[in-house]
Parts: C-alpha cells; structure tokens; sequence
C-alpha cells in the first residue's frame, strides 16, 4: 500500500480478516455497541504493531474508557521508560484506570519532541515555541486553561487565574487535555516512511456535542499539519454532523461483526441529514422526535409551523430534500445511519401524491413513507379546516373564485384559475401551485399559506371515530397512515 499524503489517494487497509476501504484523511466508523468496532480497533494496532507489519506502519490505539487524573506519577513514567510495549499493552482493553497519568507522562515526551524540533529547525532563531503548543490544547477548553509548571502542567480558571487541582476539573475538559496530549504527540512520533494511523475509540465518551465539535476541528487542523490518518469508532451522530462539511472526512457504516467496511465521502445529502442528527446526540432523544423528510422548502415550513403551535403533541424534525427526486437518496442514507447507530428507531418521509394514485407506500426498515391523498401540499389550503380558521368555508370561496375569474380577465393567472373553474373546482386532485397566493387574496387574508397549514395541523386529533373519506377534510387529504402516525391522539 503506498502512501502519497499529498493529493490524498485512496487507501485500504487488510488487517485479521478486516478490510476498510476508501479511507481518507479522517475516517468515521458508526455502529451500535456490541457490534465489535472497539475489538476491530484493537485487532488493527496489534496487527500493526508485529514485527513484519512495523517496517511500515505505526499505529496507536486509544482506549473509550479513559480512567485517572491529569496527574504525574513516577512510577507511570518509569513503566513507559522501562519497557517499550508496556503504554500500548495495556490501552488494548476497554478500560484502564492509569491512561490519563500516562497522557500526563506523554506530555512531558511531547515538550522534549516539540522542543528539538524547534531547535533542528533554526537553532539560532526559533520560529514557535512549546507554548504555541499549549495554546491548541487551550484553545478546545471553555473555563480553564493549562500553563507549563514544574515538571508538567497546572490548570488555572480563565476567570480569575486561580489555580485549580486537576481532580477538580470537569470530565469533559479533563478528556479534552488527555486526548489533546495523546493526538499531539502521535503527530510529533509519525514517521514519514511509514503509513501513520491514530486509532480513537469512542473519543466523544464524556464530551458534550459542543465539545465534540471542538475536538473533530482540532483532529482537522491537526491532520492537515501532518502525516497521518485517523480512524474513529463512534455511534455519536454529533461527531459526524461536525465533519460534515469537512472535505477529507469519510464514513462506514459498521453492523454485527462485519468485516468489510466502505468507506465513502461526505455527500450532499450527509450535509443536510447530518445536522439534524447531531442535534439528537442521545438515541432516545432521536427516537422521541424522528426526522421527517419533505419534499421542499415549503413542506418543511409547514410542519415546522405544526410542531411549534402543537407545544410538543407533533414531535417530528422537518428536513427539506430539496426536490422530490432527491428522496430516494435521502431516504437510503437515513436508513444507512439509523441502523448503524440507533435501537429501534424510526424515522419518516412524506411525498406529495402529484400524477400518481393516492394508495400507501411500502415503508422501508425504520423508514415509515406516507404519500398524500391530495395532489400537492398547497392543496391543504382549501381543506374544510384550513379554509374554516381563515374564517370562510369552501361553498363561499367557491362563489368568491367565480367572481374573480369574472372581474380579472387580464390577470396573469386567469387561464388556470378558469381552468380551474371548468375541472369542478376540484380541490383536492388540482394543481393550484401557480395560484395559491390569488386563492389568499381572494380568501382575504394575509396569513402565508404555510402557516396556516400548519397551525391548522397542530390543532388536529383523531379517535375512532375519525372520518378519513369526508369530502374536503383536511384528515382525508393527509390520509389515514400519516395522522394515525404524527397526528396525536384524543
């Protein structure tokens, strides 16, 4: 496998039976728990670590439960010094109560690193200090800070510079530091004849989603300065929506005991998904407010609209697909993310009926599809329900689009409403897109179309004794599927 970092080629790794292909710079494996990401990891940097493997990778493997303090102790540090597979040995478990002493420990390998660079750089003139360092450890760090003292560090508040002792240090920027430190001397020790892999599993354990995010544009910028991959396993959906617009990121999907990952770029439709999951960073928050693909910008402001004016009976996250040729696409990488990383989820997908027939579509996976029985979104309009909190009825508004049709002959619009006219007035089954904002006009209300839908759809229930068949309703041109579904119940 030969490396050329600088215009990025694909790669693939082949490790134990594994194979990982099209990786990039950062590579993002999502998967449940139990379904062997963590052993995956740690199969490759042993693998990589055997003698024959050596002479052209290194690799290291960061363990998810990261026990200990930020403190130093000798005897840590004499462990490292004395035997050379003693740090790599012992992060090969799923927990070890002594990894944050060793990252206290690798700081200090990481000053002497840093500082004979600099020296091999420009003895007379150095160009960045260690400190320069310190400050990307700083800079992912809200309410504290490090600063070099006796043999390592000590941790001041950024308020008043107190200091503070590292026991006393929140979780989150207690792992921040230690996975800073780690990351930081992994760069320093790459080697530029081998292929350089960092692999972290679960870094997100502990972290906020906002330090989350901090922590995948630290990796960014890190990556970009040097020589290496890194490989993270995770089911935080937080992580992948903060390297959603990152060019060399790319994502697998990693079910039971797979050996076969493929890996591929983040897309479009990663970009407008993703966000939506990384505010869901805890699966059953996710499954209480399922994302719900439309068709545009206008569905999506209509259910916004619903779920605000219900105060919380609708719980669904609108997400516009941009085009009803884009849902397929939408729907298949959803399906892709929320097997890989939820229990029992669910997510939905509405389409517009347009020419094809009103019957149900076949859901797919979690995946729940509902079509509507009338022909477009806008043709929620004229339902009984809408038309009745705009305060008219359909009867009247029937009599008023006659009239208009009568007194606008120039109109630009006067073909299609007469066309209109002359199909019966068939609210439901007509294409009225072009004409919606005449009907408010001639309805008399300045109210945008959207939210009048919606507001209308927040005050919706339905029992068994709902009619899904009465002629005009707004329950028969949604259908019975997506209200027994969204619509909550009496």
């Amino acid at each position: 496998m030969k490396f050329i970092w600088e215009i990025s080629i694909m790669e693939t790794i082949k490790v134990d039976g594994y194979t990982l292909n099209n990786l990039n710079k950062i590579n993002i494996v999502l998967g449940k728990n139990g379904c062997g990401k963590s052993r995956m990891l740690r199969q490759i940097e042993q693998n990589l670590a055997r003698k024959q493997q050596a002479m052209h990778y290194r690799a290291r493997y960061i363990t998810p439960e990261r026990g200990g303090t930020l403190a130093y102790e000798a005897g840590v540090e004499g462990n490292i010094a004395q035997n050379n597979i003693w740090l790599f040995e012992t992060r090969r478990k799923n927990q070890f109560f002594q990894f944050k002493q060793q990252s206290v420990a690798q700081f200090r390998k990481l000053e002497t690193l840093v500082l004979r660079e600099i020296e091999k750089e420009n003895p007379r003139a150095y160009t960045h200090t260690f400190d320069a360092y310190i400050e990307k450890i700083n800079s992912l760090l809200e309410n504290v800070r490090m600063e070099r003292r006796d043999i390592t560090f000590k941790i001041y508040l950024k308020s008043n510079s107190t200091e503070i002792n590292t026991v006393d240090i929140s979780s989150g920027e207690s792992e921040l530091i230690s996975l800073a430190i780690e990351s930081l001397i992994f760069s320093k020790e790459c080697a530029s004849d081998k292929q350089n892999i960092l692999l972290m599993d679960e870094p997100d354990v502990h972290l906020h989603p906002d330090l989350q995010f901090k922590l995948m544009r630290f990796l960014q910028e890190l990556v970009e300065e040097s020589n290496f991959y890194i490989l993270i396993a995770t089911h935080s959906t937080a992580i992948l929506a903060a390297l959603a617009t990152y060019e060399f990121a790319h994502i697998g999907f990693m079910g039971f005991d797979q050996k076969e990952i493929e890996f591929k770029p983040v897309s479009p439709v990663y970009r407008k998904i993703l966000p939506v999951f990384g505010a869901h960073p805890l699966s059953n928050v996710f499954n209480k407010t399922p994302i719900m693909l439309v068709d545009g910008e206008d569905d999506e402001r209509i259910w916004q609209q619903a779920v605000r004016s219900s105060t919380g009976k609708i719980k669904v996250y609108p997400c516009s697909v941009d085009g009803a040729g884009n849902m397929n696409g939408f729907e298949t990488e959803t399906v892709s993310i929320l097997n890989a990383v939820y229990d029992n989820a669910k997510a939905y997908s509405l389409r517009d009926r347009d020419n094809a027939d009103d019957s149900d579509i076949n859901n797919s996976g979690p995946m729940i599809k509902f079509r509507l029985k009338c022909r477009n979104t806008e043709n929620l309009l004229l339902t009984n329900e809408v038309l009745s909190s705009l305060g008219t009825n359909w009867n009247e508004l029937k009599g008023r689009i006659t009239s208009w049709i009568q007194n606008n002959p120039s109109h630009q619009h006067h073909a299609i409403m007469q066309n209109f006219q002359s199909n019966q007035f068939d609210h439901k089954n007509y294409d009225i897109k072009e004409i919606r904002i005449d009907l408010l006009g001639i309805v008399g209300t300045s109210k945008p179309w959207e939210v009048a839908i919606g507001q209308t759809i927040a005050n919706l229930t339905w029992d068994e004794t709902t009619s899904f068949n009465e002629e005009g309703s707004i329950y028969s041109f949604l259908g019975e599927k997506l209200v027994k579904k969204i619509i909550p119940r009496k």
